[in-house]
């Protein structure tokens, strides 16, 4: 590894960090890009602090979705998310429509796909399956719905037997309701074991909970979105005494972002990584050889296996 910076770590400075790991880039498990008009609505409720945030929110990026591109293949960020999430019924069809013509003029984009509990939820899902989409969004702190809706019971088996990962923010964070926490996670993998979750933000701020469920189900996995980031560490801390617990869930733990709703430039959560001192290996493994096992590899290319 490069020597520390006696600054800040910059964006031009993280193509040089990740080479300096001997890594032939980054891969992004949690990137957030959406039609514009629901960009919009998004972006309208972090500069509000909307009911859904609560908190000041200064968003660092504010580009269009080819902006926002460039800036990750810039980064050296060579294999990431889309992540559309529906929040309400009927509006699934739409995002999902526009995330795939995304993948198929972005090739570094995953296929990403969201649902709800609605009728036809079933349906559609399974059409995406066949489809071959990489990655669900499920959005249960936005969305404020029953991980076991009934309308999702034959949802939650074919996604576990097509082993496609779902991203899930079900942590409390940053406002709770009565859907999140790793309770009702725990009762959905109790009966899917075999579904691949990776739990959004550690679960914050129920790390515990959740890094538990990562240790009691082997196909559950943590991304680092937004957590210990100088923001995040003041909202909702990482306790000190999970690490050993994070270190040893290595190889399932990845690189999130939560890019462009970030309020600190994207170098400053590998900054924040890196300061853990859990070392080299773990940061090879976190930021690209478990994202880039679990999304597949497309055209991002295999890393020398002596580094």
């Amino acid at each position: 590894m490069a020597e520390p910076l006696d600054r800040a770590l910059l964006d031009e400075d993280v193509p040089g960090w990740w080479a300096a790991l001997g890594l032939p880039g980054l891969v992004d498990v949690h990137v957030h890009l959406l039609p514009p008009p629901v960009m919009r609505r998004v972006r309208e409720q972090f500069d509000t602090a909307g009911p859904l945030i609560g908190h000041p929110w200064p968003l660092r990026y504010r580009g269009d979705e080819d902006e926002l591109i460039a800036h990750l293949r810039a980064l050296g960020v060579r294999r990431f998310t889309a992540l559309p999430y529906a929040h309400r019924p009927g509006i699934a069809g739409y995002l999902n429509d526009w995330a795939a013509d995304l993948a198929r003029r972005e090739p570094d984009v995953a296929r990403s796909a969201t649902f709800y509990p609605e009728d036809g939820v079933d349906g559609y899902v399974t059409h995406l399956l066949d489809d071959g989409v990489e990655v669900f969004k499920v959005h249960v702190q936005v969305g404020r719905f029953d991980l076991l809706d009934p309308r999702l019971d034959d949802v939650w088996g074919p996604v576990a037997e097509a082993g496609t990962p779902v991203v899930l923010h079900a942590g409390s964070g940053p406002v709770a309701n009565r859907f999140t926490g790793p309770g009702p996670v725990r009762a959905l993998l109790d009966r899917h074991p075999r579904l691949v979750l990776v739990l959004a933000h550690l679960g914050a701020p129920e790390y515990d909970g959740f890094v538990g469920l990562a240790g009691d189900f082997d196909r559950v996995h943590l991304d680092t979105t937004m957590a210990f980031t100088d923001f995040f560490e003041d909202l909702a801390p990482f306790p000190s005494a999970l690490l050993p617990r994070l270190a040893d869930l290595g190889d399932r733990v990845l690189l999130g972002s939560d890019f462009p709703n970030i309020p600190y430039p994207y170098a400053h959560q590998l900054e924040a990584l890196e300061r853990l001192g859990l070392g080299g290996d773990w940061l090879r493994a976190v930021c690209w050889d478990n994202p880039r096992r679990l999304l597949g590899g497309g055209d991002v290319p295999e890393r020398s296996p002596d580094r």
